[in-house]
């Protein structure tokens, strides 16, 4: 089924709104002291960040809401940062959820544990520094939800690990990919929507993007939201967690490795052999577009039939693009609240 969401305006949280918007979208606001955002902390921020060691990496992440709420996982995606749920969490926190914003490993304050670790970025690993982050914070299941690189580890994590998945929400839908799906060739229109990951795929582009990394991101986040009108100051705090020692790596070898340039680790290759027969997701879900994505992205039909448990599909309209969670944080927010309820 599909929904229509009116996004005709954008959120304005105060401390007294939160409990408003929680009861708008169906939830029962938590208290006060454990609910939205901390006193003290300012509209746009998520506050100090924490840290936890998991696997190969120093996760830092963001949590907001009560520590005994159930918990939420939110991913992000290249080339963005935890900012993409500033507005999404204190929505969720309002309604009672504990909200986990990691930074994926390359971004923001997330630091590899060893410098001999291979600065990889294919998708199995990703999956597995999510299922890492929650063993280590002992957390069994989550509602998992993410957009562009965090909405394919969101759907991976669904059918790879379901008991640890309650439910999914999936910006742009069932974003899977595999190196040898990867070799087909695309009609020419859909092969000009994925020019910066041929650019990467010289030497001149791997060097572009070290010198121009910011130029670079700032360039695809105005292409693949073609109306939303950020401003400087939304792009710094986000354009922070690319000086991440490490971002550049993790974020050529991804697309490289799509290619087959790059290899990956031997001890993910089972991982990538399940990953790349496409399995079906059992899990409730509900998958989300916005109506000017200028990103590449399927046709939701193309993918409805992958989602074989309680599924919807919701268009947000009003001019939303590929980062939808930060473009349109109530039409996300309320996404998570309904598929955790099925």
């Amino acid at each position: 089924m599909s929904e229509q969401i009116n996004q005709s305006r954008r959120m304005l949280l105060g401390a007294s709104a939160l409990g408003f918007v929680a009861a708008q979208l169906g939830a029962t606001p938590a208290k006060a002291q454990t609910g939205g955002r901390a006193p003290g902390i300012p509209k746009g921020s998520f506050g100090p960040l924490k840290q936890i060691d998991a696997g190969p990496l120093r996760i830092s992440y963001a949590e907001v809401g009560p520590a005994d709420g159930p918990p939420v996982l939110l991913l992000h995606g290249w080339p963005y940062d935890i900012h993409t749920y500033v507005d999404v969490a204190p929505i969720l926190a309002a309604a009672g959820y504990r909200v986990l914003v990691p930074s994926l490993r390359g971004y923001g304050e997330t630091r590899f544990l060893s410098a001999e670790t291979p600065r990889n970025a294919q998708p199995a690993a990703l999956a597995v520094d999510a299922i890492n982050f929650l063993d280590a914070l002992k957390i069994e299941k989550v509602v998992v939800g993410g957009c562009d690189w965090g909405g394919r580890t969101a759907n991976l994590m669904a059918f790879l690990w379901p008991e640890r998945c309650k439910a999914l929400v999936s910006v742009s839908g069932y974003l899977v990919t595999s190196q040898e799906a990867s070799k087909a060739p695309l009609p020419p229109s859909a092969e000009l929507q994925w020019w910066y990951q041929f650019y990467f795929a010289t030497d001149r582009g791997q060097a572009g993007y070290a010198k121009y990394t910011r130029d670079f991101n700032r360039l695809i986040w105005q292409l693949a939201s073609p109306k939303w009108a950020f401003d400087d100051a939304t792009f710094e705090r986000s354009a922070k967690a690319f000086d991440n020692p490490d971002f550049v790596r993790i974020s050529l070898h991804n697309y490289r490795w799509r290619l087959g340039l790059e290899s990956g680790e031997p001890k993910y290759d089972e991982l990538e052999r399940k990953i790349a027969s496409f399995p079906a997701i059992a899990v409730p879900t509900i998958t989300l577009e916005g109506d000017a994505n200028g990103a590449p992205h399927a046709d939701p039909g193309a993918y409805a039939k992958k989602y074989t448990g309680k599924y919807e599909h919701r268009e947000v309209t009003g001019g939303i693009g590929h980062n939808l969670p930060q473009e349109a944080p109530e039409a996300f927010a309320k996404a998570i609240i309904d598929v955790g309820k099925a």
